[in-house]
């Protein structure tokens, strides 16, 4: 006989007891589980919706330079036209798709589930992802990476929703960084964002659930549009003699210029002067004066200021000669488009400047390897406006797979994030926020 005596009916009835238990705190029923499939569901998500978004942006761009190589002169009517309607349609319709999208994301966090219903809303993305590409059509200076931000957070939440499970402030911030990864093509930038950027606007752990979404996101957009490299591999690098040189000019130079970017647009956004006032009061023939401005110079800039500025960013980092006056211009028309109100990113545009930041310092330093100094310059002007030195870096660094280049790119973010400090003490996407709270 064994010695082994059977279990008693009321040890059974304790084992049942704590299996279901189990099941209801850990099994396919309970929130937990739900939450993650919800996360996960919405990273994978997230990667085809910015595939796809990132497509029909590049395609509307096209249109728009077709249009504007055929009909000169027709866009210093078009384009001011077109940014009073868009404007006038944002306010009207979805006043929470001006702008970038970052900040919304970073206003949602506060409160996630009422979030659902205006921030992050089905209807102000949809509205965000139709303006976007219209203000592309007008010749706007803007991005696609920030409305991918916001979009990507509604994504997230529609997920969350549909699986019945409560909206937390991390999974927020993983839905808008995930947005960065797959719209970069760089899983690690998006994570550097979200801990960096999207993070510190408050106290909250990134969880390992959460940094997994921004990673599945980034690997499903790498895998739908195939293994592509943003600005190309460049393999830039410099030696380090020249770097002593050029990185505390580029970052001071370069931060400078981002701090003055980021200034202006807080002023206009919040500020009390009599400008700002009459900005608001008329925001439709404001929006007017600023699509003259930027038709104006589309036209005499050949095309060169028009849309994100990717194709001559790509040009000058791999050492194509370009006008000195580009950055000033494309600063400029990058400017009047964001502080116009209309819906847009402006990362792209702010790598665009960036490379015309570096221009410049190639004609103060020809010697030095073009390439690495355009790069440099991009580093610089991109931490000086959104002041997150890491993501800069690691944005540059996986966009061009300059590896070689990282301690001058890291010696130049720094530089330059403090020297945006001396110009606006306040971070951008911060301070923008606080007019979606």
């Amino acid at each position: 006989m064994s010695d082994v005596s059977a279990p008693s009916p009321r040890s059974r009835r304790w084992t049942l007891y704590r299996l279901r238990a189990l099941l209801r705190s850990r099994g396919p029923t309970s929130v937990r589980f739900r939450r993650r499939i919800a996360v996960i569901t919405g990273a994978i998500l997230i990667g085809i919706v910015a595939v796809l978004f990132a497509e029909a942006a590049d395609y509307t761009g096209l249109v728009f330079s077709a249009y504007a190589r055929t009909w000169h002169w027709l866009p210093l009517v078009t384009t001011p036209l077109g940014f009073m309607a868009l404007v006038w349609l944002t306010r009207r319709f979805v006043p929470l798709a001006r702008g970038s999208g970052i900040p919304q994301v970073m206003a949602a966090q506060t409160d996630p589930t009422a979030a659902m219903g205006g921030l992050i809303a089905v209807k102000t993305v949809l509205g965000k992802v139709v303006l976007t590409m219209a203000a592309i059509l007008c010749g706007a200076s803007v991005g696609r990476e920030g409305p991918t931000v916001q979009i990507a957070a509604a994504v997230m939440g529609i997920s969350h929703r549909v699986l019945r499970v409560p909206l937390k402030g991390a999974v927020v911030i993983a839905g808008g960084a995930a947005g960065v990864a797959a719209a970069f093509n760089t899983p690690l930038a998006g994570v550097m964002f979200a801990i960096e950027e999207l993070a510190a606007a408050y106290e909250q752990k990134v969880t390992l659930l959460v940094l997994s979404a921004i990673v599945i996101a980034g690997l499903v957009a790498q895998s739908l549009a195939g293994d592509y490299i943003y600005f190309g591999a460049i393999g830039a690098h410099m030696p380090t003699a020249s770097a002593l040189i050029v990185v505390p000019v580029a970052g001071v130079f370069g931060g400078l210029a981002g701090g003055l970017f980021s200034r202006v647009l807080l002023g206009l956004a919040s500020g009390p002067g009599r400008v700002t006032r009459w900005t608001k009061a008329n925001p439709v023939l404001f929006a007017g004066i600023c699509g003259v401005l930027v038709a104006v110079l589309g036209v005499f800039s050949a095309g060169l200021t028009w849309g994100t500025g990717y194709s001559a960013a790509r040009a000058m980092i791999i050492g194509v000669d370009a006008p000195l006056w580009f950055g000033p211009a494309k600063a400029l028309a990058t400017t009047a488009t964001a502080v116009a109100g209309l819906p847009g990113g402006i990362f792209a545009p702010s790598l665009a400047v960036g490379a015309g930041v570096g221009n410049l310092l190639h004609a103060v330093f020809p010697d030095d390897p073009a390439g690495a100094v355009v790069i440099l310059g991009m580093v610089a002007y991109f931490a000086g406006v959104v002041r997150a030195p890491l993501t800069a870096v690691i944005i540059l660094s996986e966009t061009t797979v300059s590896r070689g280049l990282l301690l001058p790119m890291f010696a130049t973010a720094f530089i330059a994030d403090w020297a945006s400090q001396l110009v606006c003490r306040e971070k951008l996407y911060h301070g923008l926020s606080q007019t979606f709270r």
